[in-house]
């Protein structure tokens, strides 16, 4: 997504600050809209008009009857312990661009050891992990946002 991030964060300040409900923005082919949750955290869904498989939320136009199978429900969730996103942010499998990845999947992990950072507000977060096993599964591609309680990796 071209969208800026700083713009992003922006727009998610004000929908708190200002008490409304949702807001859409288009640009260009990109659409964005940010809608407060019931609990009144904010939620970003976006969906990009061109055919982008890293939409949160594709939207399809209502004649388009193809657009369940294009976008299948989540498949059935593997067994193990799930490590879920303390926070909102963007998700980041090192510690700086270029360099290597804090794990892989098949390496085997110790409690407290670091498996992510979770960019929020211009703060880097290591995220540790809260079991020992193995990664069996990296549920988040690399650069991605991330809600609150998202899975983002599956430890056996």
């Amino acid at each position: 997504m071209s969208m800026d991030l700083r713009k992003l964060k922006k727009l998610i300040d004000l929908v708190q600050e200002s008490g409304i409900g949702e807001i859409e923005i288009t640009e260009g082919e990109e659409k964005v809209r940010i809608s407060r949750q019931a609990a009144g955290t904010p939620m970003v869904l976006a969906a990009p008009q061109p055919m982008q498989p890293m939409a949160l939320a594709p939207q399809a136009p209502a004649g388009d009857a193809a657009a369940p199978a294009a976008a299948p429900a989540p498949a059935p969730e593997p067994k193990g312990h799930q490590l879920k996103s303390p926070m909102v942010g963007t998700f980041y499998r090192a510690p700086s661009p270029g360099a290597p990845a804090f794990v892989e999947i098949g390496q085997s992990v110790s409690k407290g050891q670091t498996l992510c950072i979770i960019e929020a507000m211009k703060l880097l977060n290591e995220i540790e992990s809260d079991a020992a096993g193995t990664i069996k599964a990296i549920l988040v591609e690399n650069g991605q946002p991330v809600e609150y309680g998202q899975p983002l990796f599956l430890i056996e």
